[in-house]
């Protein structure tokens, strides 16, 4: 489970600096009353909570097959994106609450100079997990990792609007600041479901291959007459094939079983994510799929 060690090993590095960023942003927004830099900090918080889920389920996902979960357990790394999109949208929520009690009980925004240099810095820092988690993802072929840097990305565009909302507040419009907080809350659904799509591919089985490579690549191997009945599904470093080839009726039950291990082989030889292959045998009666 090496994969999943080094994805550990990432999602601890960037939990780091995810709450550092968050600690920042939440306690100057506290200080200045600015409810936008403390709702980029609260979703900056949800980075760190999503790393500290990730972790859980990686670990559960390293688990190997077992008599209830004869398939393994990776599908565990797919609820956990589950439960981060669930935390993304409590942060809007909570963000919607504090807007509203915002416009009940007005304040004055302190902009000072430290303001602009603490987005800023928390903004380099964003930057720089966003490329480390999004490579590492692609890397690692982590559908977690990489929707985890979706959610990072979504923190720079957000950061954008806080140094604008600020710059507002300090040019004497401070409903601007509430404006970007309603603009944030935007950015984090659209992130929601773009992380909930990401897991909902997996968890419900859908097409992770096109059927006709996987027939290209059958119909190559000789003694096979065509396929049909093409099923796969998984994600891109773990993928499962059930498929049905047609032989030659006369063939010996021996010979037809090597077809189909030369199949499986070669299936996995062109497309290295494939993990498992069930192969249905089918006397060929000169059509159903024939070459």
């Amino acid at each position: 489970m090496t994969r999943l060690r080094s994805v550990r090993q990432v999602l601890l590095y960037t939990l780091a600096l995810n709450v550092t960023v968050a600690a920042a942003k939440v306690a100057y927004g506290y200080y200045i009353s600015s409810i936008s830099m403390l709702s980029d900090g609260f979703h900056s918080l949800a980075d760190g909570t999503s790393n500290i889920i990730g972790l859980a389920g990686i670990w559960i996902a390293s688990r190997p097959p077992d008599e209830t979960h004869p398939y393994g357990h990776r599908k565990f790394e797919n609820l956990s994106i589950i439960a981060i999109a669930v935390l993304i949208f409590g942060a809007g929520i909570e963000i919607l609450r504090e807007a509203y009690h915002r416009i009940q009980h007005p304040v004055v925004i302190d902009v000072t100079a430290l303001s602009f240099i603490i987005m800023a810095a928390t903004m380099s820092v964003n930057t720089f997990v966003m490329v480390y988690e999004s490579r590492r993802g692609r890397e690692l072929k982590s559908d977690f990792l990489v929707a985890d840097a979706l959610h990072t990305k979504t923190d720079i565009f957000i950061s954008f609007s806080v140094i604008a909302s600020l710059a507002a507040a300090r040019l004497g419009y401070p409903v601007i600041d509430l404006i970007a907080a309603l603009v944030i809350v935007l950015f984090i659904i659209r992130m929601g479901f773009s992380v909930l799509r990401s897991a909902a591919g997996v968890l419900t089985d859908a097409a992770c291959l096109d059927p006709r490579d996987v027939q290209r690549i059958a119909h190559a191997v000789e003694g096979v007459k065509g396929s049909h009945h093409i099923r796969t599904r998984g994600n891109e470093d773990h993928m499962n094939i059930d498929m049905h080839i047609f032989v030659d009726p006369e063939a010996s039950i021996e010979y037809a079983h090597g077809i189909a291990h030369s199949v499986e082989e070669a299936i996995k030889g062109e497309i290295p994510g494939v993990k498992d292959v069930v192969i249905h045998i089918e006397p060929y009666r000169g059509k159903g799929g024939g070459k």
